[in-house]
């Protein structure tokens, strides 16, 4: 509630801020303003994807998982063009709203959501499990972005930041009480990105990164916020040796995996870690090393240069977008994207922790599809825009 709340004191900075964009710009929109490029480079990613979880899953009973990716990805495409005509700025108009809706719906997962495997993370709507965590990301962008602009052109002061920290704070707490480490991590990226963006001071910026290098190490030390489990896949990457039938055994076979693809990789279908079952779900939080394993590092580097070329196109139209709020959008896109795939692709070589991150447009999963494509359709949006009438 006070969250929300300090949108309305807000108000007056905001409305001047829309004002000026309102009567100064008349913008129009055409699909010949469309990346196509980008698009271009996203639809050969989504085929890799598909082709990889084709091959991880064909000897499992997971087969067939990548017509349901092929679904996913359809539903995705559509959403990313209707959302492509809507007006960016009624987005951000609406993103408080949004935001209180999300909480609500955070709240309800508490309550009514689908346990899976010790973590209420969904709810069931008819045939469709709906992951409010995943949605939230999205509105969190907006949010961020319309707060920074509200304060765009004056220094930030430590009540915008902690402001700030609560906006992003009490639903990644939520999540995170699910429990749902990794996508409450997500969260995180949107934070810097507005913080970054809104010019903080970089005395206030050490401090924070001080204060949460303490904060963090308690909360390690005291276990009383993360789950036993969570702190073992927070620490094991370290020493995976330590236990290999227990917290070290993903990393370990990841590793074994990644490393038998050698230079030109094994083949489709003949991983031998990812089809005899030993790499763990190598289909959403793995499929980088089943892919290492069967293309080898070949094949790895050409999916990382498709992602490099992705990040690339985003930051071009976050350079020519033509005001702030969509600056800020399409880097809060950015951040996460790039954490998404610092941070899976960092699991998969033993160098950062096991978090349950999927790696955007190759991991299977609907809600993150989903969350993809309508985050690339907002930048789309922006850049159909980005032409003054």
């Amino acid at each position: 509630m006070i969250v929300i709340l300090s949108f309305a004191k807000d108000h007056n900075h905001f409305a001047r801020a829309r004002l000026n964009w309102k009567t100064a710009h008349m913008r129009f929109s055409s699909f010949r303003d469309f990346d196509w490029v980008l698009l271009g480079f996203v639809l050969l990613l989504s085929l890799v994807s598909v082709l990889e979880i084709r091959s991880a899953t064909a000897m499992t009973k997971f087969h067939g998982f990548d017509h349901k990716q092929l679904g996913f990805l359809a539903i995705g495409i559509v959403l990313m063009f209707l959302i492509s005509l809507i007006d960016y700025h009624r987005l951000v108009d609406i993103a408080p709203w949004a935001y209180g809706v999300g909480i609500v719906s955070l709240v309800a997962v508490r309550f009514v959501g689908t346990k899976v495997l010790g973590a209420r993370r969904w709810i069931r709507l008819g045939p469709i499990h709906f992951q409010p965590s995943e949605w939230m990301k999205l509105v969190l962008i907006l949010v961020v972005a319309r707060f920074f602009w509200s304060r765009a052109g004056r220094e930030l002061a430590w009540t915008d930041i902690f402001k700030a920290f609560a906006l992003v704070g009490v639903p990644l707490l939520m999540v995170l009480k699910q429990p749902d480490l990794g996508t409450s991590l997500t969260y995180v990226p949107v934070l810097i990105v507005g913080l970054f963006l809104g010019g903080i001071d970089w005395r206030k910026a050490c401090i924070l990164l001080l204060a949460f290098a303490l904060i963090g190490g308690g909360i390690l030390k005291s276990g009383k916020v993360l789950k036993a489990y969570q702190v073992q896949r927070l620490t094991s990457f370290m020493n995976p040796d330590d236990d290999p039938r227990g917290s070290g055994y993903q990393i370990r076979q990841s590793l074994i995996a990644v490393g038998s693809g050698g230079i030109w990789g094994k083949g489709a279908n003949k991983g031998t870690q990812t089809q005899g079952d030993f790499l763990p779900i190598p289909y959403t939080d793995f499929i980088f090393a089943a892919l290492c394993e069967e293309h080898g590092f070949v094949g790895a580097l050409v999916v990382l240069m498709l992602y490099f070329l992705i990040l690339m196109r985003l930051i071009q139209n976050a350079q020519t977008a033509s005001d702030l709020p969509g600056t800020f959008i399409i880097m809060g896109v950015t951040g996460v994207i790039v954490f998404q795939i610092a941070v899976n692709v960092g699991m998969v070589v033993g160098i950062m922790p096991v978090t349950g991150i999927p790696l955007p447009l190759l991991s299977y999963g609907g809600s993150s599809v989903l969350f993809t494509f309508l985050a690339l359709g907002i930048v789309m949006n922006i850049r159909m825009r980005r032409f003054v009438n």
